[in-house]
């Protein structure tokens, strides 16, 4: 197991309180603004496909899917974190169920051989100017280049077309983290592990995504403008 450099950040010695309310997720931010979730802001992206989903499934098996889905992505995050903590001791590995066991062990190589000095892990972050907040998994080095990495997991295989919120997603904490510590990123990585044992990664530029992710905030204070 790795032993990772962590690079501590004065500017990023906070937390926040977050709650959920009747139009989604706030976080309560240091300078005394409320502002939304960057999910709950990019959930209208992806609305009428998942309704129709769920309609096409039904209710029942649908919150079954989306239940499982939950805990298959919390377990994954947990353990990237505690392993990038040094909490995940090959004895514990061993521990682990074979199914978590077999979904970490995807993403294990990225981090042994792309990623290192920590920047932030789980971190609480937040934009006045974009009036935007949430918490990243990572931002660290891939491959020597200070990126926002994501850790998601899924069924099968995503179609990059249809995780444009997840790269919007990065784009906005690569932005919130520049605003607050003064370190400009660029590059945003998603790291994806599958049932079907097939790990997908996705390098960008935030770029691309800046001009969407403005345009869905805008449209979210359109229609939330007396929040």
């Amino acid at each position: 197991m790795p032993n990772f450099n962590f690079v501590k950040l004065d500017s990023l010695q906070f937390d926040m309180e977050s709650r959920t309310t009747d139009s989604g997720r706030k976080y309560f931010t240091p300078t005394g603004n409320s502002w939304p979730s960057v999910t709950t802001v990019l959930s209208s992206l992806n609305k009428k496909a998942i309704l129709e989903w769920r309609q096409r499934v039904g209710e029942e098996e649908a919150n079954k899917i989306s239940g499982k889905a939950s805990r298959r992505g919390t377990k994954m995050h947990s353990l990237c974190e505690e392993y990038i903590l040094g909490n995940l001791s090959g004895m514990k590995m061993q521990k682990l169920m074979p199914f978590d066991k077999m979904m970490f062990s995807q993403l294990r190589p990225y981090l042994d051989n792309n990623v290192n000095n920590i920047h932030c892990l789980e971190q609480a972050l937040y934009s006045d100017k974009l009036k935007l907040a949430g918490r990243v998994d990572l931002i660290a080095e891939w491959d020597g280049e200070l990126a926002v990495i994501d850790f998601k997991s899924s069924t099968k295989e995503k179609k990059e077309e249809y995780i444009q919120n997840y790269f919007m997603q990065c784009s906005a904490y690569a932005e919130m983290f520049e605003e607050i510590t003064g370190k400009p990123i660029s590059r945003i990585v998603i790291a994806i592990a599958t049932e079907e044992q097939v790990p997908q990664i996705f390098v960008k530029s935030k770029y691309k995504y800046l001009q969407p992710l403005n345009n869905l905030i805008n449209e979210y204070w359109r229609t939330n403008e007396n929040l």
